[in-house]
């Protein structure tokens, strides 16, 4: 392949996309991840830091695991599997789309989360895929809109990410009369003072960003609660935080629901693949 050194891992999707590569890019750190693209479009990111599209259909039981198995046996080229998903009636064609798609931008911003290592590019290797895919650009916006609103609202987003929040109890809780939606109600099950946020994603089978979005939330209508860690050099955080038991609007907290549409054209859909730009 052609693509010169790049200096970043945008930057190296970017040359990628306008080459049209198909193959995988497997980037180390913490989390690492591995990203395939198909014809220069990301079609798939899988990262330790968040649920793929795989995890989320089976933990939400949006697919039960004896059809997706006999769906894998019937289609064993994963890059197709979408598609038979679709024609055998176990999902719609557009909520496969938006799930997918939903994975991509939510592993891009766990990626983003802490600094990548190196890279390598290897073949393709076959995996369920956002169709037609997404490209780079607009992956790299929405993971920076993504870090900034994270920042804005809380605090350093890395840290959020660290955090172990256990619920409130007691007569007055949020939970108790009635201010939590279902949403937040079954996020709440899940919460138990040990699990991540990402823990917690995945446990539920949804992005690791929308959980932190409404852990947020929790926090300020006191329905959870964590100690907050400090930043790597050992000072306290002096990123900007909301008052313990301050309400923060569901307008400022964009649904995880469908995600940024790619456009056709290359037009950003309000999206991004890391907070140092490609």
């Amino acid at each position: 392949m052609k693509t010169p050194s790049a200096r970043n891992v945008p930057a190296l999707l970017q040359a990628l996309h306008q080459e049209g590569y198909t193959g995988t890019v497997r980037v180390s750190g913490s989390p690492s991840g591995t990203i395939h693209l198909r014809d220069g479009l990301i079609g798939a990111i899988e990262t330790p830091g968040a649920p793929t599209a795989t995890s989320a259909l089976l933990a939400s039981g949006r697919i039960d695991d004896d059809a997706w198995l006999a769906a894998c046996a019937a289609e064993p080229d994963a890059d197709r599997l979408g598609s038979h998903l679709a024609a055998a009636g176990l999902i719609g064609a557009a909520e496969l789309e938006v799930v997918c798609t939903a994975a991509v931008f939510d592993g891009a911003f766990a990626m983003a989360l802490s600094p990548p290592g190196g890279w390598e590019l290897t073949e393709r290797q076959p995996t369920l895929l956002a169709c037609p895919g997404v490209e780079p650009r607009p992956l790299a916006e929405e993971t920076t809109r993504r870090i900034a609103l994270l920042s804005r609202l809380w605090g350093p987003a890395s840290e959020l990410a660290r955090v172990r929040p256990e619920p409130v109890t007691g007569r007055d809780t949020p939970e108790s009369d009635g201010r939590l939606t279902r949403r937040h109600r079954d996020l709440l099950e899940s919460v138990n003072g040990r699990r991540t946020p990402r823990d917690i994603a995945f446990s539920r089978g949804r992005g690791l960003y929308a959980v932190m979005l409404d852990l947020i939330r929790l926090e300020a209508l006191q329905a959870v609660r964590w100690e907050t860690g400090t930043s790597p050099a050992g000072r306290p955080s002096t990123a900007p935080r909301l008052p313990q038991g301050q309400a923060v609007s569901d307008e400022l907290l964009p649904r995880a629901g469908p995600l940024p549409r790619r456009r056709p054209g290359g037009g950003p859909p309000n999206g991004d693949l890391g907070a140092k730009g490609g």
